[in-house]
């Protein structure tokens, strides 16, 4: 790993594992982007650029009219000075232009990685190394420098990007625009993959090739969004599961986003990403400045499989923090699908004792158990127990709770408020709203502003009294609305577009301090499911319950989609009762078993109304996992049938050792007189025997990888299998 300059060529050379970045200036002042892919120890400076006059490119240089920002391909975007394309950055004047022009003015180059003040990022420990090159940027008209941030990584192929604008003028400068990342690829011969969806059905594979204009995929919600992750990759027209070039874009942020590609006409592609600049803008007076939040950048020549496992292990050891991050997650029961809000202290303790015979290790307790909550209409805010559902409060639930052998967790979702709450009627004007205009409710709350610092402290100081009174070893925090009316009473008239931004520096700031106080709480993230399921939210949160649509056939497509970024120990996946409650299905207890069993597994269901055999099914289940999690939460996974194209859906994983596998394969409808099927699995040692654990059959690792395994025949609907294999 290395970072180095060439004084005499202008050339910057960052090479990160076995991947290489290289950047040039030109004309001593512009920054252009070279070259991104397989590792290259050193370039002709004749091989580089060519320029060539463009009819109605303008040019920045009378002397040069061959030479012309819109023609060049460049790392970070200034709007107005003849390029006219998608632009990076925007910045607004006092006298209303917005025209910028950056120069290149220095750089450094040291060891390690910064933190970016108030926002999560990916983080090097004293076990692994990174380097950092930051240049300098200045548009000497404004007086506004912009730093741009690249961090590589010694063991990965991994290139960190963001951006710090800095005010060093004496005139007050407006941010309309500030992404994180841009670069310039010389051609657009690639397909675009983005994950897309909605409540219920997050994170569906979409790929489709680029076309000349603007593509792009956004949200404008106030987070990350069920409908788009702030996640795209672009891929080589030949590039498969596991051949062939990707590029991966991930924003590790929470709100609103975009996400970019711009293909022009020259056939040159545009990629930026950042916060969205729909409603935003940001006051930078003189001495200020703003940090953009990070973008991982990940280049594979290994296909898509390749990198999603780059993303799995940075994000595994690189991105989640603190006790639970290199600990096995517990089994859990909760019980919302059981009861809903329709629950008193005996039924919890009912099915507490259940669970505790059934093996499970935690029992959460989801929404309805504070203020008078008997519904979605009331209480949130007021997070006192609920008097007459648990006459012997949190503290005495929990303490019963645990005698039982089980850990016991608990559902907030703290920034949220009801109408019908104390909270509100104390302080109506701490949730996000605009004056004269009607306060829309989603699931009947209202949004607390996070942009105000009395709301943070309230947040802090009321969950705090909860969780230091009850002996609690696990949070869900969810958020069950987007944002509409979005303004702050905190602002004044010219920083109203700030509110989205501040909000999720408030939330970050809330976030820090109470998993910070309370370290040995396991804390998973929810937003109706999978509707901030980012790296953001990671950063504080271990795990993001990965949708509140718990049928298995479509767990299998969520689960397949999500794990092309995120690894499988960041997934809550559960089994649930059937008919599934939100489609209606009825799929077997061992087909819902493998499914769960391949993320961090939990049960979501009436354990009472299971019958013996159910109960002796479910008992073998938590048993099992409880052997192979170690190498479903921190092996290395690799996909082997897609759901998205195909009637089956198969995945395997292998322990971080490499002396175990698993592969799973799941068949959703039955047919008649079927072929014989084989399973090819991937990733293993060839000269390794491997032993099935359930029976006596040894195969060497290149035989499951060239001829794979026999499939049992399937001669029911919604079928699966499971092997484990241990090397001999």
């Amino acid at each position: 790993m290395t970072i180095r300059f060439e004084q005499d060529s202008g050339l910057f050379y960052l090479r990160a594992h076995r991947t290489s970045y290289i950047m040039k200036l030109v004309k001593s002042k512009y920054l252009a982007h070279i070259y991104w892919g397989e590792s290259i120890r050193q370039v002709n400076g004749d091989n580089l650029l060519r320029f060539q006059a463009r009819p109605f490119s303008p040019v920045p240089l009378s002397e040069d009219p061959s030479f012309s920002l819109d023609t060049l391909p460049q790392e970070f975007a200034s709007f107005g000075r003849t390029d006219l394309r998608f632009p990076s950055f925007q910045v607004e004047r006092r006298d209303g232009t917005r025209i910028t022009d950056l120069e290149y003015r220095d750089h450094k180059i040291y060891d390690g990685k910064p933190i970016l003040s108030g926002l999560p990022a990916t983080y090097v420990d004293n076990d692994s190394k990174a380097q950092t090159l930051e240049i300098t940027m200045l548009d000497p008209v404004l007086q506004l420098q912009v730093i741009l941030q690249y961090t590589v990584f010694e063991r990965e192929n991994v290139i960190t990007r963001s951006v710090r604008f800095e005010n060093i003028g004496k005139e007050k400068l407006i941010l309309l625009r500030a992404l994180s990342m841009s670069i310039d690829f010389s051609d657009s011969n690639f397909d675009l993959l983005r994950l897309s969806g909605a409540w219920g059905r997050e994170r569906q594979i979409e790929r489709a090739s680029l076309h000349s204009g603007i593509q792009s995929i956004e949200s404008r919600r106030g987070a990350s969004s069920h409908q788009q992750n702030p996640f795209m990759a672009l891929l080589r027209k030949d590039a498969t599961e596991d051949y062939g070039e990707v590029y991966g874009f991930s924003f590790v942020y929470s709100g609103n986003f975009i996400a970019a590609v711009e293909v022009d006409q020259y056939d040159s592609a545009r990629i930026s990403m950042g916060i969205n600049p729909f409603e935003f803008s940001w006051v930078l007076d003189p001495g200020e400045e703003f940090q953009t939040p990070e973008v991982v950048m990940v280049y594979s020549s290994n296909g898509i499989g390749g990198m999603s496992r780059t993303y799995h292990r940075l994000y595994r050891e690189h991105l989640s923090r603190g006790r639970y991050r290199d600990t096995e997650r517990p089994v859990l029961i909760n019980n919302w699908e059981a009861t809903y809000f329709d629950f008193d202290h005996g039924q919890i303790e009912d099915l507490s004792s259940v669970a505790s015979d059934l093996g499970l290790e935690l029992f959460v307790l989801d929404d309805g158990w504070f203020g008078h909550r008997e519904d979605d209409t009331s209480s949130l805010g007021d997070w006192i127990p609920h008097k007459s559902k648990l006459p012997i409060g949190i503290d005495g639930l929990a303490a019963s709770i645990n005698k039982k052998g089980l850990a016991f967790g608990l559902w907030f979702e703290p920034e949220m408020v009801s109408v019908d709450s104390n909270l509100y009627r104390q302080h109506p004007d701490w949730c996000i709203h605009v004056p004269d205009r009607t306060r829309s409710e989603g699931r009947n709350q209202l949004i607390l502003d996070f942009s105000k610092k009395e709301v943070c402290a309230e947040i802090i100081r009321s969950l705090s009294e909860v969780l230091l009174k009850a002996p609690v070893s696990y949070v869900k925090w969810d958020m069950n609305r987007n944002m509409s009316e979005v303004g702050s009473s905190a602002l004044p008239p010219e920083r109203q577009r700030e509110t989205y931004h501040r909000y999720m520096l408030g939330l970050y700031q809330v976030l820090e301090e109470i998993t910070s106080k309370f370290p040995d709480i396991l804390f998973e993230s929810c937003s109706g499911g999978g509707g901030r399921f980012d790296p953001g939210m990671l950063y504080y949160m271990p795990q993001t319950w990965t949708s509140d649509n718990t049928d298995a056939v479509s767990r299998l497509r969520i689960q397949y989609g999500t794990s092309i970024v995120y690894p499988a120990v960041t997934m809550g996946s559960h089994v649930s009762m059937v008919p599934n409650h939100q489609v209606g299905r009825i799929t077997p207890l061992e087909f819902r078993g493998h499914v769960a069993m391949s993320g961090n597994l939990g049960y979501e269901l009436d354990v009472q109304k299971l019958s013996t055999e159910e109960q002796a099914m479910m008992r073998e289940q938590v048993s099992v996992y409880k052997e192979i999690r170690h190498i479903v939460q921190f092996g290395d996974f690799y996909r082997l049938r897609n759901p998205f194209e195909c009637n089956e859906t198969a995945w395997e994983f292998i322990s971080e050792d490499r002396t175990e596998i698993l592969a799973f394969y799941f068949k959703e409808l039955s047919e008649a007189n079927p072929p014989i099927r084989r399973l090819k699995l991937k990733g293993l040692d060839v000269e390794a025997r491997y032993q099935v654990t359930s029976t006596d059959e040894m195969y060497y690792g290149d035989e499951l990888m060239q001829l794979g395994i026999f499939i049992p025949p399937c001669q029911q609907d919604f079928k699966s299998f499971m092997w484990h294999f241990k090397v001999v």
